[in-house]
């Protein structure tokens, strides 16, 4: 044991000499685990529970962030992965840097000085002394707390302590306050008239040497810290209810930054205007939005309790259920899981079958990197609902069946051994079966040699200006005499073979917002559009192609109720995108959709749910005010056995109810498993 650090003087100081000092650091070193202090919310106890969540349904955890970290006992449990820890406080950064900090550290030097720190009977008044003596503290443990926390500050600016080794000091200093502070648990009063009988004991903290070298350690605002860090899962414990933290823990905080401010009231308070939380107030629904809007993760855990209006006004929950649902579910899949926890609440408040949960939301954001965009501006297409989409589907899926497959943006991204598009409408049938069979350096100079023949602008290769136009005016003006004699030499084509097809293509790229529309005659009839070949085009082209090639894709254009379908099974997969009956769109036109049809389709689904088939449906219920009460009565008579999960953005991921019927939906996703 070395004693090197401490000078003969300040042993001497000790009335003991060397032998004795290294014999009772030796017979008298206690030590603290990080779950030794007492803290509101902490979650030490939940630890089995949130462990096994995660084991169960995440997977390739490699950096876990904890950035409402308060004692830390959550980031404690995840040693073995890269950490990031963050509090607004001071007081659990400096425990943080001192448990998860990598930072190499001296532990016989460690040992010395809390032994130092135990033994020392200082007798000069300090801050502390005259500010808090036989309040929350005597008098003499008060000199004592002073003396350490100024003597710790001393040697690290003297470089005798490096940071880490200063972190640990002040914890184990914050940890003894904790364990003989007058109060019921926290420093929001002291308890008046109270004999101090327990008195001021440091300990070793059982800090290892062997952290992540990649370790981070943040004391800031979590919301701004978002922006910067990235991690495979996000763990959330913000503040539940009215009581800032920063009020319960004013004395520990100001003993960790000591900046020796001046203190007020009865409880000593210095000031903790900007210490202030969120969370704690009516914007804790806002702040929680903004948080969650910009994390970048796999996984974002949320623990929230249900407390909701059980306790005394203080103790009641700030954030609701819905809004915690609303939110995540813009981020992701949300799956909640409970379990029964004592909750605190202040004044007599009978709390009954209080539960701590937790919100597990799967980040869309991470699923949409690799997604491939149909080449066709699709009425309807499903693109950017994929990342809402995906997520729910089944993830043993031998056969895709995408059943109404329009621009065919769901079938091209869904994992499986085979797919196959239908549509009632041929030509995407034809276009698709063009685009997989045809050569792609073939397709590519087939197009070109279109737009030159017409004199159709390029805008990838000689830009806007070239053609006197600019983008937010588009091309059309330039492009409408080429492109209507485009348009009058496709429609008198009689042999459909590609050279049809990829005229069409090109005749749709230049149309009005990339649509396509047919007159009775069988004509297309779009007017010339704003946009061209451009480089986005001829990249989702490309890709979409590569796919078609890569994989086991077939091609079909039947109505719905005639698909072959006997060779299906509980491996097959039916997803279902009909056109929707109370809306709007150029495919529903002249009656191309009506309510007998959507009878027929809901028999057909639940044909397939009584042959163990599973399914999903996209639809909506209700839309601008109207409707769609087939659909409605369908799901209302199939509670139990359908699932209906809320889209674009409103309340995901939850099962239908009659009285969600008000809510604002724009898209469901109906499913049968």
């Amino acid at each position: 044991m070395s004693t090197m650090l401490l000078s003969k003087k300040e042993i001497e100081s000790l009335n003991i000499n060397q032998s004795a000092f290294m014999e009772f650091v030796q017979q008298n070193m206690k030590t603290t685990k990080i779950n030794n202090r007492r803290y509101l919310g902490n979650k030490y106890k939940l630890l089995d529970f949130i462990k096994s969540t995660i084991a169960a349904e995440c997977q390739g955890i490699n950096t876990v962030a904890d950035i409402f970290a308060g004692t830390g006992s959550v980031a404690s449990a995840f040693t073995d992965k890269k950490l990031i820890t963050n509090d607004i406080l001071y007081f659990n950064y400096i425990c943080h840097v001192a448990w998860f900090g990598s930072q190499k550290y001296n532990e016989p030097k460690i040992e010395a000085l809390v032994c130092y720190y135990n033994l020392a009977q200082p007798r000069e008044e300090n801050y502390m002394s005259e500010n808090f003596s036989n309040t929350f503290f005597s008098a003499e443990d008060c000199r004592k707390i002073g003396f350490i926390r100024e003597d710790i500050e001393k040697r690290y600016n003297a470089g005798e302590i490096n940071a880490r080794e200063r972190a640990i000091l002040i914890t184990s200093l914050l940890y003894a306050m904790d364990k003989i502070a007058n109060t019921c648990g926290h420093y929001d009063a002291y308890i008046k008239g109270a004999t101090f009988e327990k008195h001021l004991e440091l300990t070793l903290p059982l800090a290892s040497n062997e952290n992540n070298q990649n370790n981070q350690c943040y004391n800031e605002d979590a919301n701004k810290l978002v922006e910067r860090i990235e991690a495979d899962l996000v763990y959330i414990d913000p503040p539940y209810n009215s009581r800032q933290y920063c009020d319960a823990y004013h004395l520990l905080e100001n003993v960790a930054r000591w900046e020796k401010p001046a203190v007020t009231g009865v409880a000593l308070k210095m000031d903790r205007s900007k210490l202030k939380s969120d969370y704690c107030t009516s914007s804790a629904a806002k702040a929680f939005e903004d948080l969650v809007s910009k994390i970048k993760a796999k996984y974002i855990l949320l623990s929230y309790n249900n407390m909701a209006e059980k306790g005394n006004g203080r103790s009641n929950a700030k954030i609701s259920d819905d809004d915690i649902m609303r939110i995540l579910s813009r981020k992701g899949k949300v799956k909640v899981f409970a379990e029964k926890y004592k909750a605190f609440s202040a004044g007599k408040s009978d709390i009954k079958d209080n539960e701590e949960r937790l919100f597990l939301c799967e980040c869309y954001d991470y699923q949409q990197k690799e997604l491939i965009q149909s080449p066709l501006n699709y009425t309807g297409g499903k693109y950017k609902l994929l990342p809402q989409i995906l997520p729910h589907f089944p993830k043993d899926i031998d056969y895709f069946v995408d059943l109404f497959c329009g621009g065919g943006n769901v079938g091209i991204n869904v994992p499986c051994n085979k797919v196959l598009f239908n549509d009632n409408n041929s030509i995407i049938r034809y276009m698709f079966g063009t685009f997989k069979n045809m050569d792609k350096e073939e397709t590519f100079r087939l197009i070109d040699s279109i737009i030159k023949e017409y004199g159709l602008s390029d805008s990838d290769k000689y830009g806007y200006e070239y053609y006197g136009c600019n983008s937010a005016d588009g091309l059309s003006k330039y492009n409408t005499d080429g492109y209507l004699r485009l348009r009058e030499d496709f429609n008198k084509m009689q042999n459909k073979d590609y050279g049809y097809y990829i005229t069409l293509y090109v005749l749709i790229v230049y149309s009005f917002n990339n649509q396509i529309r047919f007159n009775r005659r069988g004509e297309f009839n779009l007017p010339a559009g704003k946009r061209d070949f451009n480089r986005k085009m001829r990249e989702k082209l490309s890709a979409f192609i590569d796919r078609l090639k890569s994989g086991d894709y077939t091609f079909e254009s039947n109505d719905f109720r005639e698909i072959s379908d006997e060779d299906w099974n509980d491996k097959t997969f039916v997803y279902v995108d009909p056109p929707y009956l109370i809306t709007c769109a150029t495919y529903n036109e002249q009656d191309g959709w009506n309510e007998e049809l959507e009878k027929e389709l809901l028999n057909y689904l639940d044909k397939l749910n009584d042959r163990g088939i599973r399914f999903a449906l996209s639809n909506v219920l209700q839309s601008k005010g109207k409707e769609n009460k087939l659909l409605l009565d369908w799901v209302n008579r199939n509670i139990g056995r359908y699932r209906v999960i809320y889209l674009d953005y409103t309340y995901a991921n939850s099962n239908y109810h009659t009285k969600d019927r008000t809510s604002k939906t724009d898209e469901v996703l109906i499913v049968n498993y």
